[in-house]
């Protein structure tokens, strides 16, 4: 078994990452950072890589890693990630969802491939710049997530997946900082990368053309179709139901003389039904593919808050068991679930679960 004052730091050539390195050093770790290369230009089509995980990002990662004289290791997972993420990605999308494929990195590419390595190297601990903490729960015996303190860049949503063995294995220290924070201890040790701009776009598709993006990996030309109203009247042409997701204004193109949004999906009959804006409201949702974090599970109902998108704030709900999966009612009807999301589970500001959404209600 590893010693437990060692650690794996996930760098990724950002100034959260590289914060985190200097943190467990400062803290006494012995430490080794390591970035993940995810994707060739070809992957993506592009010329210049300029998102997360690109050749800039690895040089900025090693630089810090030298300022900070740790080991530090590029490893090349472009297969796994191909298959795991990008063709993953595009399969929710062609069956009628929408994915987050950063959700899904995390548990399969970081918070698996890199563990793995870590326990080749012989380090106990992985360590991201995620904002977010950790706690170990005597009485129940399990490993919890928590928000970070900083409401504003707290990510536990994007680590609701991990568990209990990944979050017994994992270190957040900047769950405690602002952002704010980060950057003036970057600066004040002279971090290149302390200004540098946090990534917004999915790593493998910068321009945010999801269309385009799978059009050239696939080879394949999605077709036309018709745009339904809610009636099932036919009221214009979209140009391929994958290219949309629900909730949607922008780009329909159709002149209804009203807003309008995407308000769901038939892959089989390649049709896009929009409507009004409260035509997007659902009471709940069914998920599967549920991670418990801070319960095994449940038996009863549940209090609970609950979110379907990273930046939207927690909505009172109880939780039911459904076969293998749950059943979220809200309180108040909320807008645009969208099949292939995450949905996060909170009591205060301890994770409860996370699971992919399959349905509304």
């Amino acid at each position: 078994m590893p010693d437990k004052m060692t650690a794996l730091i996930a760098m990724s050539g950002g100034v959260d990452s590289s914060v985190a390195a200097f943190l467990m050093k400062q803290a006494g770790y012995s430490c080794m950072g390591a970035t993940m290369r995810l994707y060739t230009n070809t992957d993506i089509g592009l010329d210049r890589m300029k998102t997360c995980c690109s050749q800039q990002d690895i040089e900025d990662a090693a630089e810090i890693a030298y300022k900070l004289d740790i080991p530090y290791d590029v490893l090349d997972y472009t297969k796994d990630f191909r298959k795991e993420i990008m063709e993953s990605f595009i399969a929710v999308y062609e069956s009628g969802g929408t994915p987050n494929p950063c959700i899904d990195c995390n548990r399969i590419m970081k918070f698996s491939k890199m563990l793995e390595y870590a326990d080749k190297n012989g380090l106990w601990y992985l360590v991201t710049g995620h904002y977010a903490r950790t706690a170990y729960d005597e009485k129940s015996g399990r490993y919890l997530l928590k928000k970070g303190l900083d409401e504003d860049k707290d990510q536990s949503y994007f680590l609701s997946v991990l568990d209990q063995y990944q979050l017994s294995r994992a270190k957040f220290p900047l769950g405690e900082l602002t952002k704010d924070e980060t950057r003036k201890i970057a600066a004040e040790n002279g971090f290149i990368n302390a200004r540098k701009h946090d990534s917004q776009d999915i790593c493998f598709v910068p321009d945010g053309d999801y269309m385009k993006f799978m059009e050239g990996y696939t080879g394949k030309k999605y077709p036309e179709g018709d745009f339904l109203d809610m009636n099932g009247n036919v009221v214009g042409r979209h140009k391929g139901a994958v290219g949309y997701t629900i909730g949607q204004r922008r780009g329909l193109d159709l002149p209804m003389g009203h807003r309008i949004y995407v308000c769901s999906k038939n892959m089989e009959n390649n049709t896009v039904t929009v409507g009004e804006n409260s035509d997007l409201y659902s009471i709940g949702l069914t998920a599967g593919e549920v991670n418990w974090i801070s319960v095994p599970g449940i038996d009863e109902p549940m209090r609970v808050k609950a979110k379907t998108r990273s930046r939207q704030k927690e909505q009172p709900a109880t939780v039911y068991a459904d076969g293998d999966g749950i059943r979220v009612i809200f309180d108040e009807p909320q807008r645009a679930i969208t099949i292939g999301q995450t949905v996060a589970l909170y009591d205060g500001d301890t994770a409860v679960a996370g699971g992919r959404i399959t349905g509304t209600v």
